[in-house]
Formats: structure tokens, C-alpha cells, sequence
């Protein structure tokens, strides 16, 4: 059984490249046109296992040409993917434009992401249990999300993204609950808190809110992590962005193989700042994680 275990979705994601994010009504010539392995629950088993961990992915694919390139990288990492499930129909669908700043924009068609079940996450629950880690985020059905936090035994991370609305014991039961701060915001007032802005202040709020500990990513400035009575800021090494796609999912992923290990968080969260600087220097999502042994950046 894998020492992290993945609930989430796997896409095919077509890049297109732009030098400037398109406006309404209008035509852009683009670059890139490729297609490659992503979804946010696969690039985070992606990162993990990159990061060390023995990683069970447990999701769905379509029958279709696309489900083949979806877990190409998976099983280079080494990711068990024998709970990965074919299901009649396509394959989900991520379409990414980056502009020439590096910023990115994804529009998800979900596929067979939409048929992962709470009856299909309760055939995986030997897995899900057995789990020191077991790590969710927003890419499947908020009662998926549901059934499988209520079969985790060890540690469960929340990566809330993109923003479902969700049992709130998922988001209690979170340890860490991983966010940016719109991801943060939308968590705090879904537990029944303020409409905040500030990012120390939607930490403050998530914690008095009962959620166990927070790791607030903010950009290019590292995270801020909170628990106990504590907020502290983690740095992130400074590198030249190229490609910001997959980072957040490369963070979660690195972040959830250190907790397995029996990291601190807040040594766990210093890796995962730093793996995931990695990946912007590089375009793509799973095809910018770096490989076991690869230097990373330092502070």
C-alpha cells in the first residue's frame, strides 16, 4: 500500500501559447498545440512520487486515444495506478494558455473525472485507509471528496482547488488544509466565516474556524503555514518563471511525500516551496517536475 494516496482527477491537458491571454470577441494565433499528461489529482501523485513517496493514484480515464497519455508520466514516476479505473467515454480535458509572463489560464471539461463515484471511492478503501497520507482537492464530486475523507485513517491534505463546495468536516478534517488565498477566502466563508482579502487574516479566520492547520501558498513569495497559535512565513527560492502551470499541484504533491516521510510541516512546506520553484523555470505541469535526485533550488 502506498505511503501516499491520491484522490483526484487525470486530464490530458492541450497547451496552447500565447503572447497575451485572449479577450472577449477576439482571435489569437497561438504556439504549442501539444497535448500532455495533467489534472490536478494526477500531477499531485505525480509530485509526490517525484518527491520520494510510494504513491497510489486512485481515478478515473476515458476509453478513449487521450486516456493513454493521461498516465503516461505516472508510470514513469513509478505511481501505482492499479486503482486508476477506465470508464466508457472521454478521457478529462484540461485546455491551458500561457502567456508570455508565464501566467496561465485552464479551462477543465471534466470526463471521466465526472464518474468517479462515492460508490467507486468506497471500492478503494482498503487503499484509502491504509494510507499514511491520503490528499484531495476539487476535481471531483464534493460527496466523492466526502466519502473518501470519511475512509482516511492517517493524515488527510485538502488541496481546495479548484473551489467545490464541500462537506464542511472535509475542510475540518483537513491536516493541512492546502490553499492560495481566493482558495482560502472562498474555505473561510464556506465554513461560515468573514469575506476576507488579506492573507493572514483568511489564516487567522480558517483556524479560529476549527481547520487543524493551514499552508497558504502566496505566489512567488513562498507560504505562509499556521498551527498551533502560530503564522509563519516560508520563502520560496527566487527563479525566472516560465510556465506556472502545475506548480500549486507540484507544491501539494512535494508537500504530501515530506509528511509521509514524518516531516515537520513547516520543513515539509520549505521543500515543497522550493520543488515547486523548480517547475516554473519549465513549461508544463507533470513534464516540469523534477526527477528523484535533482538539485532543487535553495533560499
Amino acid at each position: 500500500m502506498g505511503d501516499v494516496v491520491v484522490v483526484g482527477s487525470l486530464n490530458v491537458d492541450l497547451h496552447l501559447l500565447l503572447q497575451r491571454h485572449i479577450l472577449p470577441g477576439e482571435t489569437l494565433l497561438a504556439g504549442g498545440g501539444t497535448f500532455s499528461p495533467g489534472g490536478k489529482g494526477a500531477n499531485q501523485a505525480c509530485a509526490a512520487a517525484l518527491a520520494g513517496a510510494d504513491t497510489v493514484m486512485a481515478g478515473a480515464i476515458g476509453d478513449d486515444a487521450a486516456s493513454s497519455v493521461a498516465t503516461t508520466r505516472l508510470e514513469d514516476a513509478g505511481v501505482d495506478l492499479s486503482h486508476v479505473q477506465q470508464v466508457a467515454g472521454p478521457t478529462g480535458l484540461a485546455v491551458v494558455s500561457v502567456d508570455a509572463e508565464g501566467e496561465n489560464t485552464v479551462v477543465v471539461v471534466p470526463g471521466a473525472n465526472a464518474e468517479v463515484t462515492p460508490t467507486m471511492v468506497e471500492g478503494w478503501a482498503d487503499v484509502i485507509a491504509a494510507a499514511s497520507v491520503v490528499v484531495l482537492q476539487g476535481e471531483i464530486s464534493a460527496e466523492s471528496n466526502l466519502a473518501a475523507a470519511r475512509l482516511a485513517t492517517g493524515r488527510l491534505v485538502v488541496n481546495l482547488a479548484p473551489v467545490i463546495e464541500v462537506d464542511p468536516s472535509v475542510l475540518l478534517g483537513a491536516d493541512p488544509l492546502v490553499v492560495n488565498e481566493h482558495e482560502g477566502a472562498a474555505a473561510l466563508v464556506q465554513l461560515g466565516g468573514a469575506e476576507l482579502t488579506e492573507p493572514r487574516e483568511i489564516v487567522a479566520g480558517l483556524r479560529a474556524a476549527g481547520v487543524a492547520t493551514v499552508v497558504m501558498t502566496v505566489g512567488s513569495a513562498g507560504s505562509l503555514v499556521a498551527e498551533g497559535e502560530s503564522v509563519t512565513e516560508v520563502p520560496s527560492p527566487k527563479v525566472r518563471a516560465v510556465d506556472t502551470v502545475g506548480a500549486g499541484d507540484a507544491f501539494c504533491g512535494a508537500l504530501s511525500a515530506r509528511l509521509a516521510a514524518g516531516d515537520a510541516l513547516l520543513d515539509a512546506a520549505a521543500y515543497a516551496s522550493r520543488f515547486a520553484a523548480y517547475t516554473v523555470q519549465y513549461e508544463g505541469a507533470q513534464a516540469s517536475y523534477p526527477a528523484v535526485g535533482t538539485e532543487l533550488p535553495q533560499v
